[in-house]
C-alpha cells in the first residue's frame, strides 16, 4: 500500500508539485475573495493580473515572488518585460482593465484586489511589505492593506 503526502503550505514557500496544486488553491482563493461565479472566469483574472504585475515587480522580488508563487503563476510573472516606468495604481488598475474584454475601471479594480489580495497568505507579509517598498504609494489597498504613506 502507498501512501500520498501532502505538500505542506508555508508562507513564502508554495508547493510545487506535478499537479501544480498550488495553481487550483490560488485560483479557488482567487474566485472565494472576489465572488467570481466560476473557476474558469477566477483562473482568467488571475492570469491577466498576474501578467500586468509581472512587468512592475522587479529584482530580488521579483525572483523571490517567483520562488514563492505555485509554478504557473511563476511563470507568468517571470514570462514578463519589466516595465521602463513604474504605473501609479490606478494606471495599473487602468492597465489590467484595458487587457480584460468589456472590463471598466471598477470591475479591473475589483479583478486586480481580488488577485492581489489572495497573495499575501500565499507568499508571505514580509515579501509583500518589500514588493510595496518598489511600487509607487496606493498599491497597498490593492493588495489588501491600510495605505500608511503620507500624501504628498
Amino acid at each position: 500500500m502507498s501512501t500520498t503526502t501532502v505538500p505542506r503550505v508555508t508562507p513564502g514557500r508554495a508547493p510545487h508539485t506535478t499537479d501544480d496544486n498550488g495553481w487550483h488553491q490560488l485560483i479557488e482563493a482567487v474566485r472565494e475573495t472576489g465572488l467570481y461565479p466560476t473557476r474558469t472566469k477566477a483562473e482568467q483574472v488571475t492570469r491577466t493580473v498576474l501578467a500586468a504585475l509581472g512587468t512592475h515587480v522587479t529584482g530580488d522580488e521579483r525572483v523571490d515572488l517567483a520562488r514563492a508563487l505555485p509554478g504557473e503563476a511563476a511563470r507568468l510573472i517571470a514570462a514578463q518585460i519589466p516595465a521602463t516606468h513604474r504605473l501609479t495604481a490606478a494606471r495599473f488598475v487602468d492597465e489590467v482593465a484595458s487587457r480584460t474584454p468589456g472590463a471598466t475601471s471598477a470591475t479591473a479594480r475589483w479583478d486586480v484586489s481580488s488577485v492581489l489580495g489572495a497573495l499575501p497568505p500565499l507568499i508571505g507579509d514580509d515579501l509583500v511589505t518589500r514588493i510595496l517598498a518598489q511600487l509607487p504609494a496606493g498599491y497597498a489597498l490593492l493588495f489588501g492593506r491600510a495605505d500608511l504613506t503620507p500624501a504628498s
